[in-house]
């Protein structure tokens, strides 16, 4: 069984993937610290989290040459929680 090659392209996705890290970064950052309510509703700022989750994982399955996992169901609220379930739980609480 032959491994898999590096594909041309895989440092700039590995780029993109460390971009979309920081990016989901700054989301759960703002939702730890409360600033959220300055920029987004509560449900825009899931919906943010979210998307950034996928966009995260598309760029990793790209950059490991590894095939896209199948997508969970849009209502799962567990989907894209963030590493910070804590600030994840007090912001649906509140």
């Amino acid at each position: 069984m032959s491994a898999l090659q590096v594909g041309p392209y895989s440092d700039v996705a590995r780029k993109w993937l460390a971009l979309a890290e920081r990016r989901r970064a700054h989301l759960i950052e703002l939702c730890e610290s409360g600033r959220w309510k300055h920029y987004y509703t509560q449900a825009e700022l899931l919906d943010h989290i979210r998307d950034m989750t996928r966009v995260r994982d598309a760029w990793a399955s790209l950059a490991d040459n590894s095939p896209p996992q199948a997508e969970p169901p849009a209502t799962d609220p567990t989907f894209a929680a963030p590493s910070s379930h804590e600030a994840l739980l007090e912001l649906q609480n509140s």
